[in-house]
């Protein structure tokens, strides 16, 4: 992004950051895509993925000026990062592109809201409102009803949020992040290729399907991990937090643009709950006596 390089230093971050949260969006709609039209299945979709995810950051960590990191692998951050792709991908074949991002979303934040409380971070009445709030929405995304998700693909996301908050948990303070996530995608990736190995008889890929895989590992996720790295140096962790807000309703549009999806009263409504739950939170955590950064994405 050579404008972005010759932009001043806040502009510079506001174009990055944009950059960045487009790319987190666009892999759920790259993944709806894909499996929507069956193009591919899911575990196929994920395998193509990491594997490409890896090489794509394996060659910009080979590219990068400086010393290569000598990070000890950290074989759980890589374990959560497999579950997160392949309950991502297999929760797709059922959710659309804007409920999908929103559940993933919420898990992924209440994880690492409780995670907070565990270590014994001290929430203010504000926060815990937030907290409810946010909870609350989930809760009535899913209640039983026309509208609502389909069961199994909701339980599966939200497995992918709880994998993800983890992940974003134990890589969260590392030192070359970058690195550690070049080398986690490398160690995630013959777990799902073993995955797509034991379901082979349900394999199925067009070129176009592996291509929507190939774009989400190598685009969305392994450059667009760069660009957050290089957003992330223009932002307080608050803000770094805050900004995904705009995630959510970035693939849920995108989902009615591209995907034909609809956007029903029940997700605006769970969708404005989660998300102003979650910035009430962020925004309690800010006067929080013993508060400590709490980021869901700044490692992704």
């Amino acid at each position: 992004m050579p404008e972005a390089k010759n932009a001043p230093p806040e502009l510079r971050t506001i174009l990055l950051t944009a950059v960045a949260m487009v790319a987190f969006a666009a892999n759920s709609l790259l993944c709806r895509l894909a499996l929507q039209h069956a193009s591919i299945d899911a575990a196929s979709f994920a395998s193509v993925r990491l594997v490409s995810g890896a090489a794509m950051l394996a060659l910009i960590v080979r590219l990068r000026a400086g010393p290569a990191s000598q990070a000890r692998p950290d074989w759980l951050a890589a374990t959560m990062l497999f579950a997160y792709v392949a309950f991502f991908s297999f929760a797709y074949r059922t959710l659309s592109a804007g409920t999908g991002a929103l559940i993933l979303f919420g898990a992924v934040q209440l994880t690492m809201f409780g995670a907070g409380l565990r270590g014994g971070e001290r929430f203010g009445r504000v926060a815990w409102f937030g907290l409810v709030l946010a909870v609350g929405g989930l809760v009535w995304l899913l209640l039983p009803g026309i509208t609502a998700p389909a069961p199994l693909g909701a339980a599966l996301m939200a497995f992918a949020g709880m994998a993800w908050g983890v992940y974003s948990l134990r890589g969260r303070g590392s030192a070359d992040p970058l690195g550690a996530t070049a080398g986690n995608f490398m160690r995630a990736a013959p777990a799902a290729l073993l995955l797509n190995a034991a379901l082979l008889e349900h394999t199925h890929a067009t070129p176009d399907g592996v291509m929507l895989a190939f774009a989400s590992g190598a685009l969305t996720s392994g450059i667009g991990y760069v660009v957050w790295y290089a957003a992330l140096n223009g932002l307080s962790a608050m803000r770094a937090a805050t900004v995904q807000l705009s995630v959510p309703p970035i693939a849920a549009f995108g989902g009615v643009l591209l995907l034909s999806e609809a956007i029903t009263p029940r997700l605006a409504i769970a969708s404005a709950a989660t998300l102003g739950g979650v910035a009430l939170v962020l925004a309690g955590r800010r006067r929080g006596a013993r508060a400590t950064p709490v980021t869901s994405m700044s490692d992704r």
